[in-house]
């Protein structure tokens, strides 16, 4: 479960996002859900479930926490997102055609013959997207090196990086995280999508990979635990991590999510990893979405 929070000390500024900020970020992790179910539709078969997890990291880190200027994926102190889950990348093309760094139209061609927008995400094809994922286990390497190369070159970014908790079982991600640990590098963030599930079945069953927290403050990390779904306590812990100029190691958040989250019948639901909506079902999905409050 997620640790509670330090005691705040009277003078320590408050990072906690206000009513309203919250409500914006809820109703872009919902846009985010909806237009996946809209997208996979296109394509015929996707991966809900592994962006319902992670819809609210999205929202937290897309629409508040990352220093973005919209029509500009060039801009050289935008902060990097990285994503170890590359198949999460439908739920990550409508972001990018908020911010003006694809066209929307494209949106409409998603996986079609000749279109950039794949199942995973293509760097060299996608303006925004800062990493080609998707075979798991290469992504915190990459994110070291962007942060390691910020540091040098005298930039002003961070770099986020989303990584699956089935991901844990790679040995290269671990190799990343001494590596990030050893060089110091501040300014990087790892970000676990602990859902529990991976393509075979739950994860600590495929192969058991707690206890998280205790490994990566083992490998040098400071480590966060937080409810995933809460865009209060997601975002206001990002805000402070990204506040933080005095601190030496990367930083961890372990964020407790569920598989599918915001649809019912696929929350925990191992066949869903990979799936259909026929159209029927999709627009029950829909109504689900939009009639509750994550």
């Amino acid at each position: 479960m997620p640790q509670p929070s330090p005691v705040r000390r009277a003078d320590a500024p408050d990072f906690t996002p206000t009513a309203e900020e919250i409500a914006r970020l809820r109703e872009k992790a919902r846009f985010v859900r909806l237009e996946t179910i809209r997208l996979i539709e296109i394509a015929k078969v996707g991966h809900y479930t592994s962006v319902f997890s992670a819809a609210e990291i999205f929202a937290s880190l897309y629409y508040d926490v990352m220093s973005l200027r919209h029509g500009e994926p060039a801009w050289p102190d935008r902060d990097r997102f990285l994503m170890g889950k590359g198949h999460a990348a439908v739920g990550q093309f409508p972001i990018l055609a908020e911010w003006g760094f694809i066209r929307p139209e494209e949106l409409d061609g998603y996986t079609r013959l000749g279109s950039a927008l794949g199942d995973h995400p293509d760097m060299t094809k996608v303006p925004g997207i800062d990493f080609s994922s998707g075979s798991i286990g290469h992504a915190l390497s990459g994110g070291c090196g962007m942060a390691l190369g910020g540091r040098m070159s005298q930039r002003d970014f961070h770099v986020f990086v989303m990584l699956g908790d089935g991901e844990m079982q790679e040995g290269q991600v671990w190799e990343a995280a001494l590596f990030a640990a050893h060089n110091k590098l501040s300014r990087l963030v790892a970000i676990v999508d602990r859902n529990g599930y991976q393509l075979d079945g739950k994860v600590d069953e495929v192969m058991g990979v707690e206890s998280l927290a205790e490994k990566w403050r083992a490998f040098g990390w400071e480590v966060h635990e937080v409810d995933g779904h809460s865009v209060r306590d997601l975002t206001a812990l990002l805000r402070r991590l990204k506040a933080d100029t005095g601190r030496d190691k990367p930083a961890c958040v372990i964020a407790r999510t569920i598989k599918g989250k915001g649809v019912s019948y696929m929350e925990t639901e191992p066949g869903w990893h990979l799936g259909y909506l026929a159209p029927a079902d999709a627009q029950r999905a829909i109504e689900e979405i939009m009639s509750k409050e994550i």
